[in-house]
């Protein structure tokens, strides 16, 4: 029995043989990942770690076309538009690491996208059934809750590109021109697997009867809700935005799902400090004593605070974070949300204030 967990199994050896002689490079990594989790049961953590960077950066290197085949990125958007050059100017291109398990969320929101990714995972089967994967999502709540980490999370999981629609290239003063731009982003979807992210949404997609909306924003607007409705690609569609109640009511139809994010409860802020702070937690740990200093803080500000303790120990050749040092790193960063108006201020009794 033992000896059946010391190597890949016969099936496995030869469909990595017969990929890599058929030059199908998806397949090949499908199964030299399943071979890394073979390695993992199998308890050898480091060299399954280690087979998990190698496919990565593979993955970083190419991307996913419609048809199934990965091929370079590059090559890919030359091959969507012929102004290559503009295209490259409208996406920001990163391949993330990060993966739905670094990320605290509620239940809701964390089945939500569980279920985006086992839908995605296995695409084939519900396809023949005549079903699609969700992978429109419409990601709301308020600023630093965790949408641009769901982003790079989904993109982690999946082993796809993450595509960062730039809104200031996306958006000019000249009419046609922006549905013009966002034609060449939703044809890069159909030739280009990836997740493809509209960040601060509302911009284009504020009410069209709104007074003060230009007629371009309403035409952009019309251009991007017919262009999302005839999308048949196999690439993920994510928009998040603060404002909900600005985005027009025709848009929420267009979307699989609508992602809702809160701040985070005592609970789940303590927990993703933790995390943060690693091996550099304060020892020892006592979860009660951080509840009120994180109270009304959001994801991205205790995961801010927790890396400038970190860098202070560091730098000051200390093993651990200094509880007085985290509890100065999360009042500074306090005081800066709540100039923003993203913090909820706290009382004179040291509890979250109305």
């Amino acid at each position: 029995m033992r000896d059946n967990l010391t190597m890949p199994s016969p099936d496995q050896l030869k469909a990595l043989i017969q990929s890599h002689l058929r030059r199908d490079d998806g397949q090949f990594l499908s199964v030299a990942m399943q071979v890394a989790a073979h390695e993992a049961k199998a308890g050898r953590g480091k060299l399954a770690l280690e087979l998990r960077e190698l496919i990565d950066a593979a993955k970083a290197r190419l991307a996913p076309a419609a048809g199934g085949k990965l091929v370079p990125i590059a090559a890919g958007l030359m091959n969507s538009a012929a102004r290559r050059g503009e295209l490259e100017s409208l996406l920001n291109v990163s391949h993330p690491s990060a993966r739905l398990v670094d990320m605290v969320l509620d239940d809701s929101a964390s089945q939500q996208l569980a279920r985006v990714v086992k839908e995605q995972r296995q695409i084939a089967r519900l396809q023949a059934h005549g079903l699609q994967p969700r992978r429109k999502l419409l990601l709301v709540g308020p600023p630093g809750t965790g949408k641009t980490l769901t982003a790079e999370a989904l993109a982690g999981e999946l082993g796809l590109p993450l595509m960062r629609v730039r809104l200031d290239a996306l958006i000019t003063k000249f009419m046609g021109e922006t549905a013009a731009k966002l034609r060449l982003v939703f044809d890069a979807m159909a030739d280009v697997r990836g997740v493809y992210f509209f960040d601060e949404f509302d911009a284009i997609g504020s009410q069209r009867a709104q007074g003060q909306d230009v007629g371009e924003i309403r035409r952009v607007l019309n251009s991007f809700l017919q262009m999302i409705e005839q999308d048949a690609s196999h690439s993920l569609i994510l928009a998040a935005t603060n404002h909900a109640e600005v985005l027009d009511q025709a848009l929420f139809r267009r979307f699989d799902d609508v992602v809702g994010y809160q701040l985070p409860s005592a609970a789940q802020a303590v927990t993703l400090l933790r995390n943060r702070l690693g091996a550099f937690s304060p020892k020892p740990w006592r979860a009660s004593a951080w509840a009120t200093p994180l109270a009304g803080l959001s994801h991205a500000e205790v995961c801010r605070a927790a890396e400038e303790a970190v860098k202070h120990a560091i730098l000051a050749d200390q093993a651990q974070v200094q509880s007085a040092d985290l509890r100065q790193a999360l009042d500074e960063r306090r005081a800066i949300a709540e100039r923003l108006g993203q913090a909820v201020p706290l009382s004179e009794h040291g509890r979250p204030g109305r």
